[in-house]
């Protein structure tokens, strides 16, 4: 399937689950809204999760350069910030997990990504395991989506997704 008939069926899915309420103005205004809300992706009118983890790519790329515990460190810290960050801008907008706010994208595809095999193909697979976690949340994400509140629901959920497509994507390499 080509990659961008997949994204448009990710996109069709996600376009489902979540109704986009209006983007704040303030994202481009005030750059930690902009970072929140994916460095734009997030005011896409559809399926900004998924065009957030696309903007996650290229910084991924970056970071898989860093040895492997200085992106766990990163990619830690990353959480603790985004976290911070969500449950500021959720309490400045009085909005609960604003769906276009999508820094939790890229802590979850980080997460996916912690030690995957070199090539554009496990880029790939891991955009693709991460969104299918993240949009079908089977349990225990879906618990944490419901009941975890704050900056730090808002970003464990998309960690526990993270850590299944994890799980799945070196499943997949082993038998490669």
């Amino acid at each position: 399937m080509p990659f961008n008939k997949l994204t448009k069926m990710l996109a069709d899915i996600e376009s489902r689950y979540h109704h986009i309420p209006p983007v704040p103005r303030a994202v481009w205004r005030n750059p930690f809204y902009f970072i929140a809300f994916g460095f734009g992706t997030g005011a896409i009118p559809f399926a900004p999760g998924t065009f957030g983890t696309l903007m996650a790519i290229p910084f991924y790329l970056v970071l898989k350069l860093l040895p492997l515990s200085a992106y766990i460190i990163f990619t830690i810290a990353f959480a603790a910030f985004a976290s911070w960050l969500s449950d500021s801008i959720s309490r400045d907008t009085n909005t609960h997990d604003h769906p276009g706010m999508n820094i939790d994208e890229f802590v979850g595809f980080f997460v996916t990504m912690i030690a995957a095999p070199d090539g554009w193909q496990w880029v790939v697979i891991g955009f693709i395991l991460f969104r299918l976690f993240d949009i079908w949340k089977p349990w225990p994400i879906s618990y944490a989506d419901k009941h975890i509140q704050g900056g730090f629901g808002m970003i464990f959920d998309d960690v526990l997704a993270g850590i299944y497509a994890l799980i799945v994507l070196q499943v997949i390499h082993c038998f490669y």
